[in-house]
């Protein structure tokens, strides 16, 4: 799963996304187990698309939620919604009590192991029989599958490039960089000239790691960091190493915005957004903001490009190589007092996101969409393309480890940034975490 993609990858001319939805019962009086014809249904939903930062994917959420009472007037969705890290707290949280939502959100992986050991998520093969039979772009619900049985339904691809200010770099006489050394040339540039180069809120730690991410890529190899992360090369090999120095030079050169390591995404976001920094990398989960969310002024918008991270001179990787993969999925929880409602209700929802959210959200599904009679924006198609010719898909670093390897992981990255642990430090600990394997 961590090595080519190319099947995905083509077939990703017909895709877009599939979501679903559900969540605890608190009216347990009247959610006894399967529900019966006519009875009354709560079926609790716990989401991260918060109105406003994620203004395309809430539309479409309640558009959905509205659709499926409509169709099922016994059914009441009752939605939770939160911010990306509000949200992964509060499952922690959530798991701990056994009480989760009767449908939520999940990443792949890594992040969904614990999940499944605990017999917390309920298995989904069931659904991919039915009416989403070959619905799915090839190698989507593979990253859910664990043990032989899948454990969420994806409703996103996406790949992370780095977004650009057009108008930022037309002040500066700037061109999208294509090496390196461009690149670093750019940085130097913006911060001659009083501009912040690259909006990062590190406080999130996975941010930051995107970063040494493709760094290691573009020095190491996709094969290299991969064997890496499954403990069959060492982070003290000598390419690893030495994107561990760069990520160092970067905050060296003063690449990021002040204060990165203790800004959160959201707030490093706003940076971006408000015109006070020039770059951005972040997933494409974030097209919506630069294409079709309303409350984000349209000048802004249409000034924002995107560029591949440029291939290092010497270097293993090439800039067709790309950091991402399928991103959030829908859960049913194994414990859930409605659990054939909720699987309804999650079959229905991946149903009817895939062109829904790519029309309206500029989302790029899991599932797939004939878009060749959709309007969408230029960025998106320029993104589109760029995936059908990537050589191969790196999934994020800490959705890949296993739960203890991976805070190790996020903790180390943070560390890395701020200066507070060496290059060596950084790939000792990422070599004792994984060689632990929890």
């Amino acid at each position: 799963m961590f090595k080519k993609w190319t099947v995905l990858l083509l077939t990703l001319c017909l895709v877009l996304v599939a979501a679903g939805c559900g969540s605890k019962n608190e009216n347990e009086e009247n959610n006894g187990g399967a529900a019966e014809a006519g009875a009354k249904v709560t079926v609790n939903f716990m989401h991260l698309w918060p109105e406003g930062v994620s203004a395309g994917q809430n539309k479409i959420v309640n558009q959905i939620i509205n659709e499926y009472q409509k169709e099922h007037t016994n059914v009441t969705i009752k939605q939770e919604v939160l911010d990306n890290e509000q949200y992964k707290n509060k499952l922690k949280v959530l798991s701990a009590s056994n009480q989760l939502p009767d449908v939520g959100v999940t990443w792949a992986a890594g992040f969904l192991q614990p999940y499944v050991d605990g017999k917390l998520f309920a298995p989904v093969d069931d659904l991919l029989g039915g009416e989403l039979k070959d619905k799915f772009v090839a190698g989507t619900t593979e990253a859910y599958n664990i043990g032989g049985s899948t454990y969420a339904l994806p409703l996103e691809f996406n790949i992370a490039p780095v977004y650009y200010n057009k108008a930022i770099f037309e002040k500066y006489n700037l061109k999208a960089p294509t090496t390196y050394a461009e690149f670093q040339n750019v940085v130097k540039t913006l911060v001659d000239n009083g501009v912040a180069p690259i909006a990062l809120g590190n406080k999130d730690r996975w941010t930051g790691s995107l970063w040494y991410m493709y760094l290691a890529e573009r020095f190491a190899g996709q094969e290299t960091v991969a064997k890496a992360i499954k403990g069959e090369e060492s982070f003290k090999n000598a390419d690893l190493t030495k994107a561990a120095t760069e990520v160092q030079k970067l905050v060296d050169d003063k690449a990021f915005v002040k204060g990165f390591n203790g800004l959160s995404n959201e707030e490093a976001k706003s940076e971006f957004l408000n015109g006070n920094a020039a770059m951005y990398l972040m997933g494409t989960w974030e097209l919506p903001n630069f294409t079709t969310n309303e409350d984000i002024p349209k000048e802004f918008r249409d000034s924002v490009g995107f560029f591949k991270f440029p291939a290092v001179d010497g270097g293993k990787g090439n800039a067709n190589s790309w950091v991402g993969g399928p991103g959030v999925g829908l859960f049913v929880s194994e414990n859930s007092k409605v659990k054939d409602e909720a699987k309804k209700f999650v079959e229905y929802f991946v149903s009817k996101w895939g062109e829904q959210s790519v029309t309206g959200a500029g989302v790029i599904p899991a599932t797939k969409v004939d878009t060749s009679k959709l309007q969408l924006p230029q960025l998106y198609i320029d993104l589109f393309n760029e995936m059908n010719q990537a050589s191969s898909i790196t999934l994020f670093a800490d959705v890949q480890m296993k739960a203890n390897a991976a805070e190790t992981h996020l903790n180390m990255i943070q560390a890395l940034f701020g200066k507070a642990a060496t290059p060596e430090k950084f790939a000792d600990e990422h070599d004792a975490a994984i060689k632990k394997g929890s």
